[in-house]
């Protein structure tokens, strides 16, 4: 039995430069792995199994059953597999855990099943399962482009300590919805995303400024789709130095740098409201690593 890790991400910025003729929009965003993670357990069976420990994702609903589907149909084999999942990562938040739990299946099968892929070739497969999933091949800091299936590494940003927030609201059909909710008027250039990348390699980058280069575009929108954050949002001021940012289309949110002072504060603020605190910290490692 194989077993493996799959890290959440945060989005350092998220522009959307326009919407495509295929429908999807066109983004240019920074993406940061974190060490919170869903761990996975690979091993043979004579059928395909996709296990979950959280009711409603698993079996063919998961990600993970369309990458193992996909490989397997890539080679001309059958996917035989038991895939277990042990959720760390909280679902829906815009961490990406189920497209860093296919990623990480990729992996594992490539392994498993003795195939003699390449990272090339297992991003070309990554990229028709889901938009995140190719990231999670190389995780660390990356740029990510045309509908984020498009990856640039970067240089990696130093290790920093996260507070991660969690809401415990689910939003219909979310990435659909919160796309739904731009228009022209939030297009940008990719001038935000392209200035933190000079700094990045240049080598100039100030682990103390960090959080006033950030930026994601949904935080203008994300009140329309869940007015209620506007009270966690209340709960939290003055505890954090750096800016609370949306970690992808949200709605789950993340300050960095950030300290024990500012989690055990905002755990204590958020305690009525059932919301998951976390202090996570940024990370290198890839699934092919």
């Amino acid at each position: 039995m194989l077993e493996a890790s799959a890290q959440a991400k945060i989005n350092l910025t998220l522009e959307v430069l326009g919407r495509r003729e295929d429908g999807y929009h066109q983004v240019k965003t920074i993406l940061q792995t974190v060490d919170l993670a869903d761990r996975l357990e690979i091993s043979f069976c004579p059928n395909l199994r996709v296990e979950c420990d959280q009711p409603g994702i698993d079996g063919e609903d998961n990600l993970v059953w369309g990458a193992a589907t996909a490989l397997a149909e890539h080679c001309g084999i059958s996917p035989r597999a038991r895939i277990v999942i042990r959720k760390g990562v909280p679902v829906s938040m815009g961490l990406g855990g189920g497209s860093s739990d296919a990623a990480t299946s990729l992996v594992a099968l490539t392994q498993l099943w003795d195939l003699n892929l390449g990272r090339d070739e297992l991003a070309e497969i990554a990229a028709g399962i889901g938009s995140d999933v190719a990231f999670f091949l190389t995780g660390g800091t990356a740029l990510a482009e045309g509908r984020g299936e498009l990856i640039t590494p970067l240089p990696p940003v130093p290790a920093v300590p996260v507070t991660l927030i969690c809401p415990g609201v689910i939003v219909a059909r979310k990435t659909a919805a919160m796309y739904s909710l731009l228009h022209p008027g939030h297009y940008s250039d990719g001038g935000v995303t392209s200035r933190m990348i000079e700094i990045l390699v240049g080598g100039r980058f100030v682990t103390e400024s960090m959080g006033g280069l950030t930026y994601n575009i949904f935080e203008q929108v994300i009140l329309q789709a869940l007015p209620e954050l506007k009270d966690l949002w209340n709960r939290l001021g003055g505890i954090f130095q750096n800016p609370l940012r949306l970690a992808g289309s949200g709605p789950g949110m993340y300050s960095l740098p950030s300290n024990e002072y500012e989690y055990q504060a905002a755990a204590k603020a958020l305690q009525p409201l059932g919301v998951g605190v976390y202090l996570v910290q940024t990370t290198t490692a890839s699934s092919m690593d």
